[in-house]
């Protein structure tokens, strides 16, 4: 075993708390402390964010470089990994890599990883619809890793992004925290103005494009011809809440659907919920979609990306072709209509969380990819190499028992 744990920090340049953060959190609370320590490059404001969520020996580092103009945050960035000497920089989507790479290259860390979580559709034209600068840049990268199979394939054929950096980790959740055995809170329905019978379909998404609240919207008068008492709540945050409030007004929605905000305790809502909607235009692997089944609630999912390999149709929930209201609509009403396939869906959703998407999984995945990347990259000698996958063996182990709360 090294005397000293490897020096690990991750980078991420959003401005906003997501289901990328919360995949960060889940590394940084569960890395084995024996062999990593840890440390986190992030924008202030999400920092604050994070910030009642993070381990207590996690080392912040605020740094807003988001531009090549930004040359004092280039500057700052390189001291940092200098002085803290840190051995693996890992930073998340590739706008993130863009800037850190280069700056971790040239600042001699040896192993320089990217999870880039999302099919980039909004990318058009011949410059950035070529990804050409994902290839430069990808020079600079060690490993990828991709949160699903779907996004595997899209780094490799559509990026062409070479498959011998790559690995599938799927995202995970604690399947504790969201245990089907909890009690619904029906206060919460009530405070919204629902009656506590009223059917309740829950949006664990921030309020973004990519989310595809509007088709939702639309799709709801077709949904209440049948079910004229359901009701939505939408948990999340975003750029869009002002928009899409005007949607429901226009369509005279508003004692139908509330917008809650982002919700720290989303397991609450989870419980009291039906089931859950999730009708985006692009994913990598939803975490929303992870714990909405670890929490025994099918979902009604759009087919986009690595969704289909947690919601699989007509077994954890029903998936439906992005942006189209109408089957949007049939599927949620198959759904309000059939208690009983609700139920069976969510015990196989459970089932099918604790077999595949446990954030254990997900945390010991990524700790042997860290060290059986690292040793290959040092080149290590047969005894060194021997040692170090006792090292490999003793992280997958020490995982379970080791946790910072």
């Amino acid at each position: 075993m090294t005397a000293q744990p490897i020096r690990l920090a991750y980078f991420s340049n959003a401005e906003a708390r997501g289901g990328v953060e919360e995949h960060i959190l889940t590394l940084l609370r569960g890395l084995d402390r024996a062999h990593f320590q840890t440390f986190l490059i992030c924008t202030p404001r999400v920092a604050d964010m994070l910030a009642p969520d993070l381990p207590p020996d996690v080392h912040v580092f605020p740094l807003r470089y988001s531009r090549h103009t930004q040359v004092r945050s280039a500057i700052r960035l390189m001291r940092f990994l200098r002085r803290n000497r840190i051995e693996i920089l890992h930073s998340h989507l590739f706008h993130a890599s863009l800037f850190a790479a280069p700056i971790g290259r040239l600042s001699g860390v040896p192993l320089i990883v990217e999870t880039p979580h999302l099919r980039e559709s909004w990318r058009h034209g011949w410059f950035k619809g070529s990804f050409l600068v994902d290839r430069i840049v990808g020079r600079l990268i060690d490993i990828y890793i991709a949160v699903s199979q779907a996004n595997s394939l899209y780094l490799q054929e559509k990026k062409r992004l070479p498959a011998r950096k790559m690995r599938v980790i799927h995202n995970g959740c604690d399947p504790d925290r969201f245990n089907p055995a909890r009690r619904p809170t029906v206060e919460l329905k009530l405070t919204l103005g629902f009656g506590k019978d009223d059917p309740m379909l829950l949006v664990p998404a921030r309020l973004e494009p990519q989310k595809g609240h509007s088709v939702l919207i639309r799709a709801l008068p077709l949904i209440l011809k049948e079910f004229s008492s359901v009701r939505v709540v939408c948990a999340g945050d975003g750029v869009l809440r002002n928009e899409l409030e005007l949607q429901v007004r226009s369509l005279g929605l508003e004692p139908n659907i509330r917008f809650v905000g982002r919700q720290a305790n989303l397991e609450d809502w989870f419980a009291v919920c039906d089931f859950t909607v999730l009708p985006s235009f692009y994913e990598g692997l939803p975490l929303v979609a992870v714990e909405s089944l670890a929490a025994g609630r099918p979902m009604v999912a759009t087919s986009v990306d690595g969704t289909p390999e947690v919601i699989i149709n007509g077994k954890t929930g029903l998936t439906v072709p992005p942006g189209d209201p109408t089957l949007l609509a049939d599927a949620v009403c198959r759904m309000l209509r059939d208690p009983g396939m609700r139920k069976s869906m969510g015990l196989a959703g459970r089932s099918w969380v604790l077999e595949r998407f446990t954030q254990e999984k997900q945390i010991e995945r990524t700790q042997e990819w860290y060290l059986q990347s690292l040793n290959s990259i040092r080149g290590l000698s047969p005894k060194a190499a021997e040692d170090a996958m006792v090292r490999d063996e003793s992280v997958s182990r020490a995982a379970a028992a080791q946790r910072v709360p």
